[in-house]
């Protein structure tokens, strides 16, 4: 479903000497450009974000075909310093504006379904709660970058999608498979997600968009661009609300949803210097149904409420051969759980707080051998709350209640790293390294290399090969929580990934193929384990018990005509985990073995078009329902379609999701909502 950018007869330009300033960079030709004697990577001009540029701007009328785009005006990591996609040794996958706006979702965490090596388990829709992994791994084990910015949640998880920026002020996303320590550090054990909102489109702007539907569903936002010189400023707000698609025993509402978003950006962008700054706010309530329900526990009327807050600033300038980046930022999260839905009585409520401030700098160059990245990072991470860390000796007052923040924890992660990147004619060689301490564990500075290779033995045709290492500190949920029959260890690891990828594509303007196979083997990993064998007295435990082996492979083409696309894409995964006699995992085995998307577009008239989307998924695992039985996961497919009336100034669209209406289970005892009809506009002044 996404979008390539192909021309394949541009005249293709030859330059033998690099003047090594600023003018002398090719952003401007708009052209493939190659060195054909250099063995340094000539680059678009690169912006502050951690993964990419901005890409060529497209036509958002254009129709969505493949899941890998290969545009040679666009810079992306798979490295520290910026190459070009099609010089870059490692496999980005980019969704950008126009497949947002044909997607027929209502959110970034629906978009990513569709990204076959993305595992999307939701406890309910429209971005209520949702786990994000890939490949295999579980939600702690991705980072999540707004802008190149690290928004992780070091609490937990679980909330970490609850983005303040609403699919119309997205400018693409972009999905780093496989461990990335040596790019982002801790965190990034199995993948990254960077969300990119910064653009450079001139002229001022208003939308408004506006949707409705089932189940009570509302959505309405807009959005203001005033740009004026070197200058340009964006304002977003959103909300939403919806009245649920299921009722407790009791036959009150326990999944219904509301919402609000708002978020701001600025820029100043000239030939010498950029700087970009933003704020935002995501502050949403859901009723959880049975979310942390189990057998022992059947609570089907859970609610809980957060609030996030998000701020940075990042600039970037040139001097002399440096080109040096920077950025400072502060996020907040707030969150309020309910066991029992206002009955603060039958289980008091849990409260956190979590602040998280960060500094990095960053700097690369170029010279005879290549293009030189190395920088650093330091990121504290603070904690206080009503039942998680160790006791504070100084409590907090819990803003609009009488209660206290009685416990807490910090920890401050600091990481510096060197890279090297080596351009030759038909081979990309990107090696380096990062050294992590986290002064939480008491870890020694400890090295994570990883390189990554690419051959491209024709232009239509790219080979590419890796091995990185990453590691994940754990969370404070995992280290401190202990309701429930849940016991956990403030002792925990860090856990630890080697990862080995080879892969092939091959790109065409009519044909497009792409296959990557994986190994990854996981050392420390923390999972929630029971020992069956003591009985009532037994509890679930978090420890770094166990190693994992898993090996992947993915597969995927796309074929492009006049009036219609047509791509399709599968994921296979199997997983090795071995367990001790009497020893039960909570996370034993529960991922996407197979998973299959496709995706058609057709267009019917002029400014009329038709989106059909089919996902079939089997995922290895079960839960146990609250009769006590023990209930595999079910394979299930879901089509979903969109119809739209497409107008230079406005469009209308009507969506259906889940339309053959099936029934399913993304998350133990959490069944997912049916058929799920809507209809909406967008209008631009």
């Amino acid at each position: 479903m996404y979008k390539p950018t192909i021309n394949l007869k541009r005249p293709v330009l030859v330059f033998r000497q690099f003047g090594n300033k600023g003018y002398s960079l090719f952003a401007c030709l708009g052209r493939e450009v190659v060195c054909s004697v250099l063995s340094v990577a000539t680059l678009t001009y690169a912006s502050a974000e951690s993964v990419s540029t901005d890409p060529v701007v497209t036509d958002s009328a254009a129709m969505m075909t493949a899941s890998e785009r290969m545009l040679d005006e666009v810079c992306v990591t798979g490295s520290r310093a910026p190459l070009t996609k099609s010089q870059a040794a490692r496999m980005v996958t980019v969704l950008d504006r126009a497949d947002i706006a044909q997607a027929p979702v209502q959110s970034v965490n629906d978009l990513l379904k569709y990204a076959v090596g993305v595992d999307v388990r939701q406890r309910g829709p429209i971005g209520a709660q949702t786990d994000i992994s890939i490949r295999g791994g579980t939600s702690d084990q991705i980072i999540l970058l707004l802008n190149g910015i690290n928004i992780c949640d070091p609490q937990t998880g679980h909330n970490a999608m609850d983005l303040p920026v609403d699919l119309s002020e997205i400018v693409r996303i972009e999905v780093l498979e496989g461990p990335a320590g040596r790019i982002y550090g801790t965190s990034s054990l199995v993948g990254a997600i960077n969300i990119v909102t910064q653009e450079r489109e001139k002229g001022d702007a208003v939308t408004l968009h506006g949707e409705g539907g089932s189940f009570g569903y509302v959505n309405v936002g807009g959005r203001g661009k005033l740009h004026s010189g070197s200058f340009m400023n964006t304002l977003s707000a959103n909300y939403s609300r919806s009245d649920g698609y299921s009722r407790s025993k009791a036959g009150s509402l326990n999944t219904d949803f509301s919402g609000s978003k708002a978020f701001y950006q600025g820029q100043y962008d000239d030939e010498a210097f950029r700087l970009h700054w933003h704020l935002g706010i995501a502050d949403k309530g859901w009723g959880s149904s049975t979310f942390y329900a189990s057998p022992k526990w059947q609570a089907d009327d859970q609610y809980e409420h957060t609030t996030k807050l998000y701020s940075a600033i990042q600039a970037e300038t040139e001097q002399g051969l440096f080109h040096l980046s920077g950025n400072i930022y502060w996020n907040q999260n707030r969150d309020r759980y309910e066991g029992y839905r206002g009955q603060p009585e039958k289980m008091k409520y849990n409260y956190n707080r979590t602040d998280v401030y960060g500094v990095s700098l960053s700097n690369y160059f170029d010279w005879a051998a290549g293009r030189t990245a190395f920088g650093a990072e330091l990121r504290n991470e603070d904690l206080v709350s009503g039942n998680l860390g160790e006791p504070l000796s100084q409590t907090h007052h819990i803003r609009g209640t009488d209660r206290d923040y009685t416990l807490g924890v910090n920890r401050t992660n600091i990481s510096g790293y060197l890279e090297h990147n080596l351009l030759l004619h038909h081979f990309t060689i990107s090696a380096g390294l990062v050294a992590v301490k986290n002064t939480w564990s008491n870890m020694n500075m400890t090295l994570y290399p990883g390189i990554d290779i690419s051959y491209r033995p024709h232009p239509a045709w790219k080979i590419h090969a890796s091995y990185n290492t990453s590691l994940r500190m754990p969370s404070f949920t995992e280290m401190y929580y202990k309701l429930q029959g849940y016991s956990a260890n403030p002792h925990l690891k860090p856990e630890e990934m080697r990862a080995l990828e080879i892969g092939i594509t091959y790109l065409s303007p009519l044909f497009t193929f792409h296959s990557t196979l994986w190994h990854h083997h996981g050392t420390d990993m923390i999972d929630w384990i029971m020992d069956t064998s003591k009985g009532q007295d037994a509890v679930w435990q978090s420890v770094n018990h166990t190693k994992i082996n898993s090996i992947g492979l993915e597969a995927g083409a796309q074929l492009s005509m006049d009036k219609w696309q047509l791509s399709i894409d599968y994921s296979y995964i199997s997983q090795d985990k071995k367990l001790e006699m009497n020893i039960v995992s909570q996370y034993a085995l529960e991922y996407l073995r197979h998973k299959l998307v496709a995706h058609a577009r057709i267009q019917l008239l002029k400014p009329l078009s038709l989106s059909l989307n089919f996902r079939w998924q089997d995922r290895v695992g079960t839960y146990t329902d609250f009769d006590g039985i023990v209930c595999d996961y079910k394979p299930y497919a879901l089509f979903d379609s969109r119809l739209t009336w497409q107008q230079p100034k406005w469009k209308v669209y009507l969506e259906a999701n889940n339309l053959f209406d099936t029934r399913y289970h993304d998350y133990g005892l959490v069944e997912q909502p049916g058929r799920w009809l809507i209809a909406g506009f967008s209008l631009g002044l």
